[in-house]
């Protein structure tokens, strides 16, 4: 609505805004805003575009505004008192307490929500109409408030300036939240290598260790960084995180190949180098990743190896003889304590599920010279689990010796894996008396997480759903019964009122809680339970942050096969996604449960079905090698770091 020329005084109209710059004010792009422009103006033109200062709740910002001038009611002059400064201010009769506010706000910088305004005795609301105040030309009023720490002072430019994607360099995209990360160029049948790089990068911790990695400067190796794998990998891993192309891992294979000659192996076929077990890469490149790449535990402390703390486990193994006679003969079991950085999944004609296999791993027979017999005679191992890593591999030991063939085949049966395992019974028994109270806390409180959640999405589907299908909820009234009984018990009380004695006790009728407040029982009670959590860990696996401390590991990585040999056919890797982090604040975000899919140079997002069609049964990609990690658990205030 446009203003008859020459036509002066303050311009209070509601517009809709476009930023002058929307590189500037990306935020605001696509959205208009109704906000009060509080500007003294005259003879401004309808139409015409003009440069104003918009006071908003937090900030002010200059944008280019078009202006619908509107007539407004004669105006009244009044004095505003703040912190000893007089302020005079035009106030429209026509405007509301929460307008005055934002006019007090771009004189005074007082934020809205810190002023409070008196006005015969009572204090302004947000909603008042002004012209309903009584207010008088030259009538003094008084501001209580102070500007809090965002609202006054002068105008300043946004510490962090906004990016657009397409202005940020290759390396700001890549790192993102949410960006696709890269993928490894095949450089010939070397989708082994590129599998397990992809698979073990996944390890947050070990990215962390590698940043911090400097060769050794003295001995046979100084100088040969070249040679040095934590050294290469550190630096392949460094150019991954700031691209989302494929990258080609040349210095990395080639340190490989000269450390381990086997990789090198030519195909008999052709003239290019030869497909190799991905196993025996993982397997080869973590050995020297435990030689080399030290952690610091506490400062003055020496560093220990990265993979000892976090990638290895303990074996407590008992060796006794089959033989009874040797057994009579006073031969004792052997007890003894050994190193493991993976564990076998053997798989034979009783093996259908990843447990079958581990558990016939951890028995097996193997022939010695008894001492009491003086002869070789069989004996039986069994091995349990002392300590649990962090980070824990499982391999499934598809692959044996064919001399038929003189290759190695594959044992194409079907065996499934969990996307949670539970290793507790793999374990010795003083481990399991630690294990065994936090993993069934632990299952405690998931499941009354899970009733919770449940309970929520039924009332927010049909609040007036019958509560007989809540546990716990059978003869519970509905909202609309709670509303309707109390309405009737206040009729009731107040027609008594007049008719009972003095004397007489007053009737309390019944009470019930609001959803709000159950809920906020209900997490309440399940914060304490997280506490109780904490409490029960085991001391001494407390102070081992490299170990698992619930015994229940979630799967993090899979390594795939497909083929018919570990010779030939092909690798991937599946990798689950990690939880955004908020770049600013660094906190964590919720996991969507999908994964990535790394095919060499391709990376799909894929659903975790994906990954639980890997177990096997012909050709097709099947699992190989599994990455687990131990299970978050509460700090000591309930909340997961």
């Amino acid at each position: 609505m446009g203003a008859p020329p020459g036509t002066s005084g303050v311009t209070h109209s509601f517009c809709h805004l476009r930023p002058s710059s929307l590189r500037q004010h990306p935020a605001k792009h696509g959205v208009a805003f109704r906000v009060l422009i509080l500007s003294n103006t005259t003879n401004v033109n309808s139409g015409s575009l003009q440069s104003y200062h918009i006071a908003f709740l937090d900030k002010r910002l200059s944008f280019e505004a078009q202006t619908f001038r509107v007539p407004t009611m004669a105006t009244i002059a009044v004095v505003v008192k703040n912190q000893g400064k007089k302020y005079d201010v035009e106030v429209d009769p026509s405007s509301t307490g929460e307008d005055f506010k934002l006019q007090l706000f771009s004189l005074t910088n007082v934020e809205p929500e810190r002023q409070k305004i008196l006005i015969k005795g009572g204090q302004l609301k947000d909603d008042a109409d002004m012209g309903k105040l009584g207010l008088k030309a030259g009538q003094a009023i008084m501001m209580l408030g102070t500007p809090g720490s965002a609202g006054g002072g002068q105008l300043v430019r946004p510490k962090d300036q906004v990016k657009f994607v397409e202005d940020m360099t290759e390396a700001e995209q890549a790192q993102q939240v949410g960006a696709t990360p890269a993928g490894l160029v095949n450089l010939g049948n070397t989708c082994y290598l590129n599998s397990t790089l992809q698979t073990l990068r996944s390890i947050p911790e070990l990215q962390t260790a590698l940043t911090e990695y400097s060769p050794s400067s003295s001995g046979f190796m100084a100088g040969m960084s070249q040679m040095d794998l934590a050294a290469q990998l550190s630096g392949l891993y460094t150019k991954m995180s700031q691209t989302q192309e494929p990258f080609p891992p040349m210095n990395f294979l080639s340190a490989l190949r000269v450390v381990f000659p086997q990789f090198a192996e030519k195909a008999k076929s052709n003239n290019g180098y030869a497909q190799q077990d991905a196993e025996e890469a993982w397997s080869q490149i973590v050995q020297q990743l435990s030689q080399k790449l030290t952690v610091k535990i506490d400062a003055d402390a020496p560093g220990v190896s990265f993979v000892d703390k976090y990638m290895s486990g303990e074996f407590t193994s008992s060796m006794e003889c089959d033989e009874e006679e040797a057994r009579n003969g006073g031969e004792k079991a052997i007890v003894s304590k050994d190193r493991f950085y993976k564990l076998n999944c053997h798989i034979d004609g009783s093996t259908n599920h990843l447990r079958d296999g581990i558990l016939a791993a951890l028995s097996e027979k193997l022939e010695k010279k008894s001492e009491v017999l003086d002869r070789d005679a069989t004996y039986t191992k069994k091995s349990k689990i002392s300590r649990a890593p962090k980070y824990l591999t499982v391999h499934f030991v598809r692959f044996f010796w064919k001399r038929e063939t003189q290759k190695k085949a594959k044992i194409m049966r079907k065996v499934t894996f969990p996307q949670e395992l539970d290793i507790v019974e793999f374990c010795s028994d003083d481990l399991k008396k630690a294990l065994i109270p936090v993993r069934d806390k632990v299952r405690e409180i998931r499941k009354d997480e899970e009733d919770i959640e449940r309970a929520r999405k039924r009332r927010k589907k049909n609040p007036e759903e019958d509560l007989d299908n809540i546990p716990g909820g059978a003869g519970l009234p509905s909202e609309r019964e709670k509303k309707e009984k109390k309405e009737k018990e206040k009729a009731l009380a107040e027609k008594k009122g007049a008719e009972k004695p003095a004397d007489e006790d007053t009737v309390m009728g019944e009470t019930y809680k609001t959803d709000a407040e159950i809920d906020a029982e209900k997490d309440a009670a399940l914060l304490a339970a997280k506490k109780e959590l904490n409490a029960v860990i085991d001391p001494e696996l407390r102070e081992d942050d490299g170990a698992n401390q619930s015994g229940l590991y979630e799967l993090r990585g899979v390594v795939t096969h497909q083929g018919a040999s570990a010779d030939s056919g092909h690798y991937t890797a599946y990798v689950k996604k990690s939880a955004p982090v908020d770049p600013k604040t660094g906190k964590k975000g919720e996991e969507d449960g999908k994964w990535w899919w790394f095919n060499d140079d391709k990376v799909t997002e894929v659903t975790v079905d994906k990954v639980e069609a890997l177990a096997g049964g012909g050709e097709s990609h099947s699992a190989l090698i599994l990455l687990y990690k131990a299970i978050p658990l509460p700090s000591s205030d309930g909340t997961m770091s």
